[in-house]
């Protein structure tokens, strides 16, 4: 059985592999000494359903969010969540991708 948190945080961790985009993590990720998942609470795991939240540094979004995808599916591989549907949650775009 894969371990949730872990599969969480190598979600996380694909996703920041993925320029344009990053997890959309919580203030008390931040917070060394505060046990966190190490997504941040980015990443929520459920016995049907991924899901994501990411903030967007650019634009267009299909692209970035079809990498993620692909990214967030080969993690999944070989897990009991590689049948899973996977939501990517778009959960802010920051200022800077609308300046291109």
């Amino acid at each position: 059985m894969t371990d949730p948190r872990s599969l969480a945080g190598r979600i996380a961790d694909a996703l920041s592999a993925v320029e344009g985009l990053r997890p959309a993590t919580s203030v008390a990720a931040e917070i060394s000494w505060l046990p966190t998942d190490p997504a941040g609470g980015s990443v929520d795991l459920s016995t049907e359903s991924v899901e994501i939240r990411v903030v967007a540094l650019r634009l267009p979004l299909p692209p970035l969010l079809s990498a993620a995808e692909a990214r967030v599916r080969a993690v999944l591989d070989g897990t009991e969540w590689a049948d899973a549907r996977i939501r990517l949650v778009v959960t802010d775009i920051d200022g800077a991708a609308f300046a291109d």
